[in-house]
């Protein structure tokens, strides 16, 4: 497999119950690195731009509204087939649907607040990056 770096967020429902250590332990246990990293706090504005491909779908004022709530954890992380892997460890977007032992089984509170968002493709994952680091803070 090849050495790919996806965007993950550790979202509001997660920061403010203190889970940043343990989300990020489960990455780094699955040979994930964390190769940058800030905590923000998103505007509503910068929220709906991020989400803007979700915009016609009736769950897109809800989910920015939540991203803009609270503080963020915004991360790229690296290694062999990245996005995939993190996908799985992230599980299934419905916690009821996520498989046993992974981060949205164990911490997501809802559908909507389900703990951690990840980029889905190379594409999307390059974007995602871009919308939040510069090359310069890309440090692996």
């Amino acid at each position: 497999m090849a050495i790919e770096r996806t965007l993950s967020i550790i979202k509001p429902d997660a920061t403010r119950r203190n889970l940043t250590g343990r989300i990020n332990a489960r990455f780094e246990e699955a040979g994930l690195r964390i190769i940058a990293q800030k905590r923000v706090w998103l505007t509503l504005g910068q929220a709906q731009t991020f989400y803007g491909v979700h915009r016609a779908r009736p769950f897109f004022a809800e989910l920015t509204a939540f991203m803009a709530s609270a503080p963020v954890v915004v991360q790229v992380l690296e290694g062999e087939g990245a996005i995939a892997k993190n996908r799985d460890v992230m599980g299934a977007t419905n916690p009821a649907n996520a498989a046993p032992g992974t981060i949205r089984k164990d911490f997501a509170l809802s559908v909507g607040e389900n703990s951690v968002h990840g980029s889905d493709g190379p594409e999307t994952a390059a974007d995602e990056i871009a919308f939040f680091f510069s090359g310069l803070e890309l440090v692996g």
